[in-house]
């Protein structure tokens, strides 16, 4: 028997970018798109005639702004939904409220680009929305989070000593949930953590504002990883959307590389590339943690990750938006310990100190 397809419901003012994504979407057999809209109010009617699986929203047009229509939808009729937004950089920080109002989601609006872009592009996008299925959804009331005093970020940063050989550091990987759940692990750091990297599934543009936002939010430092930086305590890296992200070690010093390449277990960056590299150049001296998010990406690293003495954490069903990653790795025996979101602070704190 034939499993029902999802359903999808596009809202774009742009008749371009609603064909696009029409045909996209159209080509996966396990995707049917069941309507599309000029704006929230058109949307809003379709709504009425049929609750879609997923919803595709753009975060400017005219009406009414999809922030404040995906407020609406989360408080009211939780659906998932796909933030779909164009690759600008000052657009960055609505598409990341989007994430804090409930979206599931980021894509970049398909635009044209050599035949392998544009296969990549269409393999991201039908992603994301299966991504966006499977999520738990629950009515999201928003909350303001106070940032952080700047004497906090102060403190935070100086933490240049050389670091030991024995230095521990954290491997995290995430996909769709990721960015509300990494922000609940960061939080719960204190400004002498582990040094930490992070491959988080999000186009690029949108990771360096990510990071930024929890930069604000943490004790910890947060930045966009470039080239050659330090994996040092009291800071988190984030890899680049678009690239792959390695830890390497040279004598006493971890160190990231980014690297372009393939798509690995459909994305880039990929978890697997990361767990796979901490495997190899930190062993022992690693802990791995992988949380929320579609697919299997990550469940092969982490199982090499345990196999060269790292300790291993998958965070649990219950607190996982989407339970595909770290169930993979359940499953594939690479996993040391199942907690739910609030405790694997602590847990990577116990491990890696």
């Amino acid at each position: 028997m034939s499993m029902p397809k999802i359903q999808v419901l596009i809202v774009d003012d742009s008749a371009l970018v609603r064909q696009t994504l029409t045909d996209v979407l159209s080509s996966d057999p396990e995707i049917e798109v069941i309507g599309t809209a000029s704006d929230p109010f058109v949307a809003a009617e379709r709504i009425r005639e049929h609750v879609p699986d997923v919803i595709t929203l753009d975060i400017e047009m005219p009406r009414m702004d999809g922030l404040t229509f995906l407020q609406k939808i989360m408080s009211q009729h939780p659906i998932p939904v796909v933030i779909c937004s164009s690759l600008a950089e000052d657009g960055a920080q609505s598409t990341l409220k989007a994430l804090e109002y409930g979206a599931v989601e980021i894509i970049t609006k398909p635009r044209l680009g050599s035949k392998q872009f544009l296969e990549e592009s269409q393999l991201t996008i039908c992603q994301a929305v299966k991504g966006a299925a499977a999520a738990r959804m629950k009515p999201h009331p928003v909350h303001v989070v106070e940032p952080k005093l700047t004497a906090d970020s102060v403190l935070s940063r100086a933490t240049g000593a050389m670091i030991e050989t024995t230095e521990k550091i954290v491997a995290v990987g995430a996909s769709t949930g990721g960015t509300e759940a990494l922000k609940v692990l960061l939080e719960g750091l204190p400004p002498d953590a582990p040094g930490i990297v992070i491959v988080q599934h999000m186009p690029e543009m949108f990771t360096r504002a990510f990071a930024k936002r929890l930069d604000s939010l943490c004790e910890i430092s947060v930045k966009e990883a470039e080239p050659n930086d330090t994996v040092l305590r009291g800071r988190a890296l984030i890899a680049p959307g678009n690239h792959h992200m390695l830890v390497k070690r040279s004598g006493a010093r971890y160190y990231v590389d980014i690297k372009d390449g393939p798509l690995v277990s459909r994305h880039r960056p990929s978890v697997d590339v990361l767990f796979r590299s901490a495997a190899r150049y930190a062993g022992q001296n690693a802990v791995g943690v992988i949380m929320t998010g579609m697919g299997d990406d990550g469940a092969n690293g982490m199982l090499e990750m345990k196999e060269a003495g790292a300790v291993t954490i998958a965070q649990d069903e219950e607190t996982c938006v989407v339970f595909g990653m770290p169930n993979e790795a359940i499953k594939r025996n690479a996993v040391d310990r199942v907690l739910p979101l609030p405790s694997i602070a602590r847990a990577i704190l116990a491990n890696a100190s």
